[in-house]
């Protein structure tokens, strides 16, 4: 079992490098990627989770199943019946799982030959992932589908390379490894306003508070830069881009009417590729788990 849970964390560490890679070079993420990740995961999950008995197999295999409608395109041909179709049929999705999980918890318990724990993660995970993408905490549906991937190779944090204080290991036993994921990103993420600040102070250039979000650029490098126009904003936009491609051609478009209007310089904040994060905060919860609750455990 230890061999299987170990091949599903080095599966999520090296597909999470390749995501972070692709959504540095080009803000967006290949299914493809996600889709064999979660094959590797239902595999390895199977063997590590559900060989213990009957029902934790029919389990991990609804789990794995809830996991990956995520990331084919069944949407498409259904949403020809209706527009609203779709979000009906998704609901049922969760809706159901829920309903399967809570039927088989009420029969045979919580347990390796019942409801085994990393079922109910990566349902959690999936369910997490889904919330923080619908309010807008994840900007994208990579950052989303890295999560609930994520989830289903490592349902449950792995014991850290590094030792831990007791307080945190007892925890991080029951606790989704998705959301050490996110947490710790959201801790790394805290150095981000800290090296903008730091840009802007070497270029002569920080105002506060904007210096800790954003900085200048000339308006020529717009269309060339992962970024969103602040200012000036005499122009908003009223299209969403769904591929890099499509912001690109809004980015040009606002550096048309910057030069036409005489602008030499704008003001902007960088598209952060949030998977890069998240790929680190996996890195660091491998070697010391959850950053958040080792900072609390040594306090």
């Amino acid at each position: 079992m230890e061999l299987f849970a170990w091949a599903g964390i080095a599966a999520t560490l090296v597909g999470l490098s390749y995501a972070a890679w692709s959504d540095w070079k080009t803000r967006e993420v290949s299914d493809h990627l996600w889709e064999i990740m979660a094959a590797i995961g239902a595999v390895t999950g199977f063997f590590a989770f559900g060989t213990t008995g009957p029902v934790a197999a029919v389990l991990w295999v609804v789990a794995s199943l809830f996991v990956v409608q995520h990331l084919v395109p069944w949407d498409v041909p259904v949403e020809r019946l209706g527009g609203w179709v779709p979000g009906v049929v998704e609901l049922g999705f969760y809706l159901g799982t829920f309903l399967v999980l809570a039927a088989a918890f009420l029969r045979f318990g919580l347990g390796p030959e019942g409801v085994p724990v990393a079922v109910v993660a990566v349902y959690a995970s999936v369910v997490l992932a889904r919330v923080m993408f619908e309010v807008g905490l994840l900007y994208g549906g990579a950052d989303a589908k890295a999560l609930m991937v994520a989830g289903l190779l490592v349902p449950l944090d792995a014991a850290p390379l590094v030792a831990l204080p007791t307080t945190a290991s007892t925890v991080l036993a029951i606790y989704p490894f998705a959301l050490t994921l996110i947490m710790n990103a959201a801790l790394l993420s805290l150095a981000i306003p800290i090296g903008i600040a730091l840009r802007n102070v070497r270029a002569g250039d920080f105002e506060f508070p904007r210096g800790f979000v954003g900085y200048r650029i000339p308006v020529e490098q717009l269309p060339e830069k992962f970024v969103w126009l602040r200012d000036p904003t005499f122009r908003r936009e009223s299209e969403a881009a769904e591929t890099s491609g499509e912001d690109r051609k809004i980015r040009e478009r606002q550096a048309r009417d910057l030069v036409s209007a005489g602008v030499k310089e704008t003001w902007v904040t960088p598209q952060l590729p949030f998977v890069v994060l998240i790929a680190a905060g996996g890195l660091a919860a491998v070697l010391a788990g959850n950053l958040l609750f080792d900072l609390f455990a040594v306090l």
